[in-house]
C-alpha cells in the first residue's frame, strides 16, 4: 500500500539565523534613515520609488516623512506576502517600521552638509548599503524593491538595475517640485545607490566560473589544484562540428586568481579553449584554499 505524500511545511529559521536577519535589517533600515534625513532630505535631493514619493508628499503637506513611508508601503507589503511569502512580508514590515521611526527621530537633526554634491554622493552610498543589507537578509524598504525582487527572478537584470529603471521616472518629478538641478543631484545619488545595492548584495569578493576545453585536461586540472589550490570538476562534452568527445575542466576562482590561471593554461596548452564568467554567489564545497605559487 502506498504511503500518502506529506505536504511540505514552512520551516522556521533557526534562532541564530533569525537574530542575524533581525540585526542586519535593523542596521540597514537605520542606515537608510541616516542617508535620507542627514544627507538627502535637508538638501532637497529625493530618493526613488515609494520613498521618493513620500519625500515629495512630506514637502508639500509638511507632514512627517515617516507617516508616508509607512502608509504608502502597506499595499506592497500585501503583494509581498502573497507573492513572495510570510517571512519576506514580516521582514519588510520590520524594516519599513524601523525606517519610518528612524526618519521621524532624525528629522530635527540638522544635515551634515549643505553641499548638494557631497550630500548626493555620501547619501547615495549610505542609502545603497542600507537597502542592500535589507535585501540581502530577506526584506525590503520600498514598494519598487518588492517589484524588483519579483522581476529579478524572471529577468537577467539585477535588483539595482530594475530599481533604477523605475526611479528614473519618479526622480524626474523632483524637477517640478525642487528644481531641475536637484533632480540631477537626485540622479547622481541614485546611480551611486544602485551600484552600492548590487555590491552589498553580491559581496565584495567577486568570484568567476572557468570552463577549459583541452586535450591536456588532466594536466591542466592537476596544475590548477597544485598551483592555485582550487578544486576542479571534469565534465564530458562533445564537439558540435567534429562530434569528438571532449573533456571540460570546470572550476571557481576569485578575480585576483584569473591572471594566474590563464598563465597556467597557456603554459600547458596554448590552444586550449578558455571561458571565464562572473558569478554572484558560491556556496558549498569542501576544498580548502591554499596559497598561490
Amino acid at each position: 500500500m502506498e504511503q500518502p505524500i506529506s505536504k511540505s511545511t514552512h520551516q522556521r529559521l533557526p534562532l541564530g539565523k533569525l537574530l542575524k536577519r533581525i540585526f542586519f535589517i535593523l542596521i540597514g533600515a537605520s542606515l537608510v534613515s541616516v542617508g535620507l534625513e542627514i544627507f538627502l532630505v535637508p538638501n532637497q535631493i529625493i530618493d526613488g520609488g515609494i520613498v521618493g514619493i513620500s519625500i515629495i508628499l512630506s514637502h508639500l503637506t509638511r507632514w512627517t516623512l515617516g507617516i508616508f513611508l509607512f502608509l504608502l508601503n502597506l499595499p506592497f507589503l500585501i503583494v509581498g506576502y502573497r507573492q513572495i511569502g510570510k517571512t519576506f512580508a514580516i521582514s519588510t514590515l520590520f524594516g519599513v517600521t524601523i525606517m519610518s521611526i528612524g526618519t521621524t527621530l532624525l528629522h530635527p537633526v540638522p544635515g551634515l552638509t549643505d553641499d548638494p554634491l557631497l550630500a548626493a554622493v555620501f547619501g547615495g552610498i549610505i542609502l545603497g548599503v542600507g537597502v542592500g543589507l535589507v535585501l540581502r537578509y530577506g526584506g525590503s524598504l520600498d514598494g519598487t524593491e518588492i517589484v524588483a525582487v519579483l522581476l529579478n527572478k524572471k529577468t537577467p537584470f539585477s535588483v539595482g538595475e530594475i530599481v533604477m529603471f523605475f526611479n528614473l521616472f519618479i526622480l524626474g518629478s523632483a524637477g517640478f517640485v525642487f528644481g531641475w538641478d536637484r533632480a540631477m543631484y537626485s540622479l547622481i545619488a541614485y546611480y551611486i545607490a544602485f551600484k552600492m545595492i548590487d555590491l552589498t548584495i553580491e559581496g565584495f569578493q567577486e568570484s568567476k566560473s572557468v570552463w577549459i576545453i583541452s586535450d591536456n585536461h588532466k594536466e591542466v586540472g592537476d596544475a590548477i589544484v597544485a598551483r592555485l589550490g582550487r578544486g576542479v570538476t571534469y565534465l564530458r562534452g562533445e564537439g558540435g562540428y567534429t562530434g569528438d568527445e571532449k573533456k571540460v575542466v570546470f572550476c571557481i576562482i576569485t578575480r585576483l586568481e584569473e591572471a594566474k590561471l590563464k598563465l597556467i593554461v597557456e603554459d600547458i596548452d596554448p590552444s586550449a579553449f578558455l571561458a571565464v564568467g562572473n558569478i554572484h554567489d558560491v556556496r558549498g564545497g569542501q576544498f580548502k584554499k591554499k596559497a598561490i605559487h
